[in-house]
């Protein structure tokens, strides 16, 4: 109860404080920087009709639109949607949708509205209403806890990291300082003060920096800029402070990284202590076998599981490479590329150094958690089943300071 108090407590103060606004930073984004977007509804479609844009022959739409926000609010413009740019076909805007729009004002003092996208928040609302509810019905309390601990990691990149790289500082200290925060914090909150978590939580930290450590390395060797993407351009050109791309690069490794070290790790250490509990005489050695069997398999298909989503979101990029005929041994050594290969390759590393090293962890917490003597105490149950689901374990009964290896005798 005490890590869900806390971390509600972290997630309502990050809330309440806000991200604090930048000096020299604008909340506008538009033809170069001059435009704001804003919702707006379709109120009529003035005009309809086909046209050719080069070898595309697609249908255009001129629409009128009301303001909804901004300083344009209630203001009607006239909206092309089709005329200058190639839409996707069969995708049409309807009377009443409510869409992006960008305003802008000429050199003439004229004020010009764009089509920028469509307002898909009503859309998102609904899944995510879905996605709560499906957590709920088949993770009960446990699905609760994994939403608030899915809200503080949003947090704290959204409060806490992006400030801070925004502001000028190293983004691989804030990286890892902001991904050890996440993990911990959502660990405990999911899983409870148990000895389980404890070991777990140790794990990710030491896999962690091993993480970082190896992205240093490999960054360097690569000899990787960070000016790889037009994003990290947009952003060095947009930024009234110096951003260290390169370290924006290694962050970008460790918060890749982030999600699959949490399931691993808190998966491998509950495997030991479950095999610990099933065969308590089993010794250091045996049990560290048992468990690295267990983790082989995971990490395989975990690494598996990791290479596949970033060739799915690369997949338009690998099909552009094959039209283009370029050979693949000089596309790989294309920056953006390269950033990709790198990510890929140590988060994936990293994922392997983190099963040995949390399960030789939780082996030693698992068989000698008796000799921590009076601290023991503060450390919680054995595994959150222990309160939960079974009372008191057998490990409960032990008197304090006692190896339960002792006592199998």
């Amino acid at each position: 109860m005490i890590p869900f108090v806390v971390a509600s407590g972290l997630l309502v103060g990050l809330v309440l404080t806000g991200p604090k606004p930048l000096p020299g930073s604008s909340s506008g984004f538009g033809p170069a920087g001059s435009a704001e977007t804003f919702p707006a509804r379709v109120m009529e479609i003035l005009e309809e009709g086909m046209i050719d844009l080069g070898d595309v022959s697609q249908t255009y739409q001129i629409l009128r639109v009301e303001m909804l926000e901004g300083p344009w609010r209630g203001v009607f413009f006239e909206v092309d949607y089709g005329r200058r740019q190639i839409r996707p076909s069969g995708i049409t805007v309807r009377p009443g949708e409510k869409i992006l729009v960008a305003v802008s004002e000429d050199p003439g003092g004229f004020l010009q509205a764009y089509f920028v996208d469509f307002v898909r928040t009503p859309a998102l609302a609904w899944l995510l209403g879905a996605f709560v509810v499906f957590s709920i019905l088949v993770s009960g309390w446990k699905g609760l806890r994994s939403l608030l601990a899915m809200a503080l990691s949003l947090a704290v990149i959204l409060w806490y990291l992006i400030p801070r790289v925004l502001r000028g500082d190293d983004p691989l200290s804030a990286t890892l300082t902001s991904a050890f925060v996440i993990l911990a914090c959502t660990l405990y909150l999911v899983y409870g003060w148990t000895l389980k978590t404890h070991a777990a939580v140790l794990g990710t930290f030491l896999a962690l920096v091993l993480t970082g450590f190896l992205a240093t390395v490999f960054v360097s060797l690569t000899r990787l800029t960070g000016f790889g993407s037009e994003q990290a351009l947009f952003l060095s050109q947009a930024s009234a402070t110096p951003i260290n791309l390169q370290g924006l690069v290694l962050g970008g490794v460790l918060v890749g990284a982030l999600g699959v070290l949490d399931d691993l790790v808190i998966t491998q250490a509950a495997a030991v202590f479950e095999l610990h509990l099933a065969t308590p005489g089993m010794r250091y050695r045996e049990l560290l076998a048992r468990g690295m069997r267990i983790g082989r398999d995971h990490v395989a298909a975990t690494v598996n599981t990791l290479v596949l989503a970033y060739a799915g979101a690369s997949l338009p990029l690998l099909l552009l490479v094959s039209l283009s005929g370029e050979q693949w041994l000089s596309f790989l050594s294309r920056e953006f590329v390269a950033e990709e290969v790198v990510r890929t390759l140590v988060g994936s590393l990293g994922l392997m150094a983190a099963v040995p090293i949390t399960t030789a962890l939780s082996c030693l917490v698992a068989l000698h958690h008796g000799r921590l003597g009076r601290l023991r105490r503060f450390l919680g149950p054995f595994t959150l089943s222990d309160v939960h689901e079974g009372g008191l374990s057998a490990f409960s009964l032990l008197p304090s300071g006692q190896d339960p290896d002792s006592a199998d005798g």
